[in-house]
């Protein structure tokens, strides 16, 4: 053979390193870098974990994504006097992350002042809020200071806000902007140096577009907006919680509980719970009471836990499809993934009641490619 022809042959046979690399994208830097970006992820994740547990009743406990982000943002906005608006379903933890926003702030050797605007009757709640002076309405036999006072140079924390009648809600908007009010029969303007935040289970977009909230207000509310997921959201924190109210529990009270099986957990993990980590803490708690010691068995759970342990109702099929392999006569790959896609989309729109900006946030995509998903897809709310 000639030089020409062995040169050709050795080419032959050293490797194409641009087509392999084409193959084979993940090159040893590239490992590298993308392992040494996971370790500090999960450094960052266990530092903010450990600083949350510094803080008394802190309600989330968990390494989901949604609930990091959670933390991310309490440490970031906790130390400023921004007004923060929290969102979530009830049982969520709304008054908890508010009081976790206050005991990392300078503000904590003040008071913590909760109202829940729901709970008190509209015509008594403005008294609640700024005070009134003797002899203001029928049975003010003395005065008596409001809430904005006692929580002066410390928090404000105004529950179920989207009750609060119109009435009120411009005088609230005053206090919000000015720092100034008037008590109940009073002429005399108070001030107070309070943070304000607020929280609410309804939809205040929805709200505000039916006339039933101030939009000035909302906006004036809505500086720092802090969503909370459900526990339905993040499933994968089930056995964490679990553990963390049965070592409380044990602590507090002296119970000898050693975890559940395999199988009550299951069963924990599939129940859709309606009333989020407040119902799921009330159930520990049930069930040390009731068994006192040992393992926690399926038969100890209460039966609307085990009527639905056979499906989660808003399940993913795709986990115990992949679990099953592929038919016989494979799959439409692009026909699957559109599927999953327009499965994502709901969820995130059912999640969000359908506000399309929060929306696109879970999926951290743009709202206007989330927009054209919907439309090209006839995605409709049903």
């Amino acid at each position: 053979m000639n030089q020409k022809g062995e040169a050709e042959a050795a080419s032959e046979k050293q490797p194409n390193l641009s087509e392999n690399q084409a193959q084979n994208p993940w090159s040893e830097s590239a490992l590298r870098a993308a392992s040494g970006e996971a370790g500090e992820a999960l450094k960052q994740q266990e530092r903010l974990m450990a600083r949350a547990k510094l803080t008394p009743n802190f309600p989330f406990v968990g390494k989901s994504v949604a609930v990091v982000k959670v933390f991310e943002l309490i440490e970031r906005v906790a130390n400023t006097d921004s007004t923060v608006l929290i969102l979530g379903e009830s049982g969520t933890g709304k008054e908890l992350v508010a009081r976790a926003l206050h005991e990392q702030s300078e503000r904590k050797s003040k008071s913590f002042v909760p109202v829940n605007c729901g709970a008190i009757p509209s015509e008594l709640l403005e008294s609640e809020l700024f005070g009134h002076v003797k002899g203001a309405f029928t049975g003010a036999h003395s005065s008596r200071m409001g809430r904005f006072s006692l929580a002066h140079q410390g928090t404000l924390f105004l529950d179920e806000i989207g009750t609060m009648p119109a009435s009120l809600q411009v005088k609230i908007l005053r206090a919000l902007q000015e720092k100034e009010f008037e008590p109940v029969g009073g002429a005399k303007t108070l001030k107070s140096d309070c943070r304000v935040i607020a929280a609410t289970n309804n939809d205040l977009d929805k709200e505000v577009a039916a006339g039933n909230f101030r939009e000035d207000l909302f906006y004036r509310l809505n500086v720092i907006p802090i969503s909370l997921p459900a526990l339905r959201d993040r499933r994968e924190d089930i056995p964490l919680l679990v553990e963390h109210f049965i070592d409380q529990l044990n602590s507090k009270k002296s119970y000898q509980i050693d975890g559940l099986s395999k199988e009550a957990m299951d069963a924990l993990i599939r129940y859709p719970w309606p009333g989020n980590v407040r119902e799921l803490e009330n159930i520990c708690q049930r069930l040390c009471i009731l068994k006192g010691s040992g393992r926690i068995e399926l038969t100890d759970l209460p039966p609307k836990i085990l009527e639905s342990k056979s499906a989660v109702p808003g399940a993913s099929p795709w986990g115990s499809w992949m679990a099953q392999g592929f038919p016989e006569g494979g799959v439409h790959f692009d026909q699957l993934v559109e599927s999953f896609e327009n499965e994502l989309i709901l969820k995130a729109l059912e999640t969000t009641r359908w506000n399309k900006n929060r929306a696109a946030q879970l999926l951290n995509m743009n709202r206007t490619t989330l927009v054209e998903k919907i439309k090209k897809r006839n995605l409709a709310q049903s």
